[in-house]
């Protein structure tokens, strides 16, 4: 009897603390009903698979195929399905830019958050996974060749717009789609019609969604010091198809139409998440993360709002969808604060400068979202013809520092030795929560698994 006791004894403490050990009874009442984020794709099969899911899935689809949708949503039918769906993994289901199945893992994002909304937000949230990496060594590789540390008078007489496109020639993916889009965007229908700008669209988005950055970002960000340089760079893009037209729509207008499609409408929503203008930063950027802002920047381009250079400014960087407020009525304030996020915003302006010159091998995240920032590979520089007059040296002392993460702001502590050193964060950022949890954080466990052992051996004595 008492042997029986003691077993049923251990068994029930050996439960007991298997659950105070878990990571769901650690993180408390806070993380109830977190899940973690999965691509929509996923999400909806996972739907599929359970009947109140998936039924109440389809009835939210009705609902917002109806004409009038806030007619539909006020529905109490309508209402019931959201709130299931809330605690659906397609709730917190996000996508990748360039994924195999973006476009259906995005139709099935905003089915969802289109629902959530009450009107038409100016700021709208980004489907798109958080941008984790920095490209440190995509800057320091723009530091090379913008000539940082370099002879000053070489790097002034350099045209770094010309050698971006020399670079992309000897890259044989850069090369086969820069010419198909340059041929493509060049080629005309007919005197009325310049050329067929849907199929230029196209061509631009593959480029750049194929591309490696090192070489789009160097032929879109490329630093100048006269006005042929700057020329080249607006140039880029063949703004004559993609991007000019005879008479500029409304801002607003625009922003309409580009929202009827759930690409432009994702790239868009992805701009203004990434390169908002915060003037709590060091950099104007949110996090301080230049990289996420680029990245968004290009990522429109091929869209109704592609964005370009207004004009060939060397030192002046003003970019712009093609679009002005003419027209905008009672709405002109918002049209006019819509236009400065692009005319007028530091972050994009201090990002694109920091490319150009190669500054930002030094910036750090302070608070890194979801996952730890992963150090990106070092990667050969990709080397110009010898006999390039124009083009700059290539300079083989590359002069980079380590970061570390601090409260109170980032320090940075140069190194002599020519090498990168990066830190592994190991810390763990609840989505959408202050929590943050440390693995094996001791004093959290160790309070009640030490009470638990000590009640163990008393009972078991008392029990013998």
């Amino acid at each position: 009897m008492i042997l029986a006791n003691a077993f049923c004894l251990f068994f029930f403490l050996d439960e007991t603390l298997r659950s105070l050990a878990s990571p769901s009874s650690l993180q408390g009442p806070e993380l109830h009903g977190w899940r973690p984020p999965v691509d929509c794709v996923r999400a909806n099969e996972l739907c599929a698979a359970e009947s109140n899911c998936s039924s109440r899935y389809r009835t939210l689809r009705q609902c917002l195929a109806g004409r009038d949708r806030n007619t539909m949503l006020a529905n109490k039918e309508c209402q019931a399905a959201l709130e299931v769906l809330q605690e659906s993994p397609l709730y917190d289901c996000r996508c990748k830019r360039g994924m195999k199945k973006e476009l259906q893992c995005l139709q099935i994002y905003w089915s969802i958050h289109l629902g959530l909304t009450e009107g038409e937000e100016f700021y709208e949230a980004s489907p798109y996974e958080p941008a984790t990496s920095r490209l440190a060594d995509i800057f320091r590789l723009a530091s090379i060749f913008s000539g940082t540390g370099a002879d000053p008078a070489v790097s002034a007489k350099s045209n770094h717009c010309l050698d971006a496109a020399k670079a992309c020639n000897l890259n044989d993916n850069c090369k086969k789609l820069r010419s198909s889009y340059i041929s493509i965007c060049n080629r005309e229908i007919s005197p009325a019609e310049r050329c067929n700008r849907r199929k230029c669209h196209k061509a631009l988005r593959q480029f750049f969604d194929r591309v490696p950055s090192e070489y789009t970002y160097r032929m879109l960000f490329c630093s100048c010091q006269d006005q042929a340089c700057a020329e080249r760079r607006r140039q880029t893009i063949l703004p004559s198809c993609s991007y000019e037209d005879k008479e500029k729509p409304n801002c607003l207008d625009l922003r309409s139409v580009c929202r009827t499609d759930h690409l432009c409408r994702s790239r868009l929503a992805d701009f203004h998440a990434n390169c908002r203008a915060s003037y709590q930063t060091l950099t104007s950027c949110p996090a301080d993360n230049y990289q996420a802002c680029l990245g968004s920047y290009a990522g429109m381009i091929g869209f109704d709002m592609t964005p370009n250079y207004v004009d060939a400014s060397p030192t002046g960087i003003v970019v712009s969808p093609w679009c002005s407020c003419r027209g905008s009525g009672n709405m002109e304030e918002e049209c006019a604060k819509f236009l400065r996020d692009f005319t007028e915003n530091p972050c994009l302006r201090n990002a694109i400068q920091a490319f150009g010159n190669g500054t930002d091998a030094n910036m750090s995240p302070k608070n890194p979202s979801f996952r730890p920032t992963q150090a990106p590979r070092a990667g050969k520089a990709p080397s110009l013809p010898d006999d390039l007059s124009d083009s700059t040296s290539l300079g083989t002392n590359v002069i980079t520092t380590c970061t570390s993460v601090q409260e109170q702001g980032m320090k940075v502590n140069s190194s002599k030795e020519l090498s990168m050193c990066f830190t592994e964060l190991t810390t763990n950022i609840i989505p959408g929560s202050n929590k943050v949890i440390r693995p094996n954080s001791g004093p959290c466990r160790a309070r009640p698994l030490a009470a638990l052992t000590a009640v163990s051996v008393l009972l078991l004595k008392l029990a013998l």
